[in-house]
């Protein structure tokens, strides 16, 4: 039982991290239709970008708040110069991401080296609790809670602030939007931007969690993320949530039970589900 339960925690932690990443994606394809590859680029640059800083200043929110930043930078500058001229073209919006995804992955090695990067959690989260035998690890906590934080803030935002609002309707009919007097462009790239800094959020998070990072999480936790996306049904912030638990849940238990199987299990579980619904989890029917 205390291994289930520590596997338990370790899962849902993942899966907040997951969640960091996917939430944003969901976000940008839910209102702008627009299939961005190069997320995982942005949660890359967020776990370097917060990692340097926190060595360099020895603040850990000093990291994570360069790294925020750091992520809705490049959030403006893909959104303004990359992805708002192919509107509307799923092809061009995928090979023109994933060439960036390529290059910004490069120029994390330029930037960075080309070399692993340890990065060990603050010293007031380093430590755990052993409760009734299990251990709790306070970071993988932290880690959670802000998971819960960031999807309370983005559903409390689509549901009961004027900016969720109008991406509400700009999902549903965007000509309306438009014909209201909204500059739905504005709206685009604030969407855009929102979610970039939260995958860069996710990166910065990542580092100490995993206590390695590399260039290639770009390409491995960008895939990732789409899983997640369209197990949780596209454009469906609380159907990400879902399933970025179920994948956490998933990847920690078979982890420890069955290694081998540890990474065809996401691919088993998203084929599990869209074969009953094709939609996704919480997918609408659009």
């Amino acid at each position: 039982m205390d291994v289930l339960l520590n596997l338990t925690v370790n899962g849902l932690a993942t899966g907040c991290l997951i969640f960091l990443l996917a939430a944003g994606l969901t976000l940008i394809f839910g209102l702008m239709d627009v299939l961005n590859f190069s997320h995982g680029a942005l949660f890359a640059w967020g776990a370097y970008t917060g990692a340097w800083i926190y060595t360099q200043s020895g603040s850990f929110l000093a990291g994570i708040a360069g790294a925020v930043l750091a992520g809705v930078l490049l959030g403006f500058l893909l959104e303004r110069f990359i992805v708002q001229p192919v509107y509307g073209d799923h092809i061009q919006q995928i090979l023109i991401t994933l060439g960036v995804l390529l290059v910004l992955g490069e120029m994390l090695k330029v930037f960075y080296g080309p070399n692993q990067i340890s990065v060990e959690p603050p010293d007031y989260l380093e430590q755990s609790w052993v409760v009734n035998g299990v251990i709790l690890i306070k970071y993988r906590l932290f880690v959670i809670v802000i998971g819960v934080l960031v999807f309370a803030g983005v559903q409390y935002m689509l549901q009961h602030t004027r900016l969720g609002l109008v991406i509400r309707a700009g999902v549903m009919n965007r000509e309306m939007v438009e014909v209201l007097g909204f500059n739905i462009k504005k709206v685009f790239l604030s969407v855009f931007m929102l979610g970039s800094g939260m995958a860069a959020l996710g990166g910065v998070l990542f580092a100490p969690y995993s206590g390695v990072i590399h260039a290639e999480i770009a390409m491995d936790y960008g895939i990732l993320a789409f899983i997640v996306v369209v197990i949780g049904g596209m454009g469906s912030v609380a159907g990400s949530a879902l399933a970025a638990v179920l994948v956490g849940l998933l990847g920690a238990y078979m982890a420890y039970y069955v290694p081998s199987a540890a990474l065809a299990a996401n691919m088993l579980l998203m084929v599990g589900i869209l074969m009953f619904r094709p939609r996704g989890l919480l997918g609408g029917r659009g």
